[in-house]
């Protein structure tokens, strides 16, 4: 590697219009295809100059070693700072600091053992719905939208007050369905108050979510019964050098990053990973027998999730060809030097993760379904960033184990005694509406085993 940093590659142009129509359709179409099969690229869109990132030294290089030179951006600000605030997706700096510790407890791996009994419970109510609708046909996706949104009020919000579900799971989904809009709108500069297809729904939807949030936390604010869970601790939160505690604004934000972002990608991760078990009957049968043999045939307890080793590794091959969250983007706020390539101030930076996740140079036959890709030794081998369904680096996930240790607690207690077969010949398309959902709907047959 030379002392001195290269200007940046060879830049493929991209038509604006080309780009505007993929970004609004599907944004995932708007990922230049050579990124699947090279490093780096460097793109031109509306004249400004786009850098992809695709490789494992890269994107360490990037998200850890370089972190306080990149900042979140305009993209993530259009599209999650009107329902998400300054919460920890979207906040920077100190402001994101102090509020990343003020909850870094409740995430602990102890914290989250005590929570392991009402992600079974609520996994639990998920199976008896399902059996009640034996014989039939669900919508599997909006099934574990309703399970892990359980999950999310029971632990973090201790049962939210009554909370309206149904609407909050449909306004989740008004608010993201018209995201391609302003994603577009951002790569032509238009100014946020322009109109476009479902904006006007998409801020209804907010104002009921936000507006839900907030009475919740004034009722928790006017006192009664001590409870240990998120509301509790941001109530209690402190900036350690200014002393000053959250505003309910602030403290809006933060629930509602938990609960769109909590709740959605490991539904969305579950949702996946039934359709695929379901095309793949020689992998679900050694997830049944792991089940089995773990249990003694028993009701799913807590101490059965961590020793159900494959049972994971089904669902992190799951989040690998469909991670939820699918792409980071990130802005330079300083020029620095990337592998050979100088990287100006003001470039947008984008790590594709589902473009990272099925790389020909990383991976082997990358479209294949292959859990023992995460078997204890499979990983050791591997690069540590070739797979980031978390993200990486200082803002790496910080529900991460909360979304893993939930996500094999609703896996082994449905699949115990429920069995789900996809009704469509082929897997949906998906469709990048902030979260990677599926085009259609994954609608699955379901039984009693």
């Amino acid at each position: 590697m030379s002392s001195k940093p290269k200007p940046m590659g060879p830049i493929i142009p991209i038509s604006t219009a080309q780009a505007l129509v993929s970004l609004v359709r599907n944004p995932l179409d708007a990922v230049p295809p050579s990124i699947f099969t090279e490093p780096m690229v460097f793109a031109r869109t509306a004249g400004d100059v786009k850098v992809w990132i695709a490789d494992p030294v890269l994107v360490h290089e990037a998200l850890v070693k370089n972190a306080d030179a990149l900042g979140k951006g305009d993209q993530v600000r259009r599209a999650l700072g009107p329902a998400l605030g300054e919460g920890l997706l979207t906040a920077d700096g100190s402001h994101w600091k102090w509020q990343r510790q003020s909850v870094a407890s409740a995430f602990r791996p102890a914290s989250l053992q005590e929570l392991q009994p009402m992600m079974i419970a609520a996994a639990e109510h998920a199976r008896d719905r399902l059996l009640q609708q034996s014989p039939g046909v669900v919508d599997i996706g909006h099934e574990m939208m309703r399970t892990t949104f359980d999950i999310i009020v029971q632990t973090m919000m201790s049962g939210g007050h009554g909370i309206d579900v149904g609407r909050v799971e449909r306004s989740i989904t008004d608010y993201l369905d018209p995201s391609g809009w302003t994603f577009a709108l951002g790569v032509i500069g238009a100014p946020d108050w322009m109109p476009y297809p479902g904006r006007r729904r998409a801020l209804a939807a907010v104002k009921f979510l936000r507006s839900s949030l907030a009475r919740v936390i004034a009722e928790r604010r006017r006192g009664g019964e001590e409870r240990n869970d998120l509301i509790s601790m941001l109530l209690a939160a402190k900036d350690p050098e200014t002393e000053r505690t959250m505003t309910d604004d602030e403290m809006v934000d933060n629930l509602m990053t938990f609960i769109t972002a909590g709740h959605e990608t490991t539904a969305l991760g579950l949702a996946w990973t039934f359709d695929l078990l379901s095309r793949h009957p020689e992998i679900e049968q050694k997830v049944l027998k792991e089940i089995a043999s773990v249990s003694s045939g028993r009701q799913i307890a807590s101490d059965h999730i961590p020793m159900l080793t494959y049972t994971r590794q089904v669902f992190s091959e799951a989040m690998r060809l469909y991670p939820p969250a699918s792409i980071i983007t990130r802005t330079a706020l300083r020029d620095f030097r990337l592998g050979e390539f100088l990287i100006p101030t003001g470039a947008v930076m984008f790590v594709p993760i589902y473009a990272l996740h099925r790389h020909s140079l990383i991976w082997q036959d990358p479209e294949v379904f292959d859990p023992q890709r995460f078997s204890t030794e499979a990983t050791k081998e591997r690069h540590r960033f070739a797979y980031i369904p978390f993200g990486a680096g200082p803002r790496v996930c910080i529900g991460s184990g909360f979304a893993l240790m939930e996500a094999v607690a609703v896996l082994a207690v449905i699949l115990q005694t429920v069995s789900l077969t996809s009704v469509a010949e082929q897997p949906p398309k998906p469709l990048m509406k902030v979260t990677l959902r599926p085009k259609k709907s994954l609608m699955m047959k379901v039984r009693a085993r």
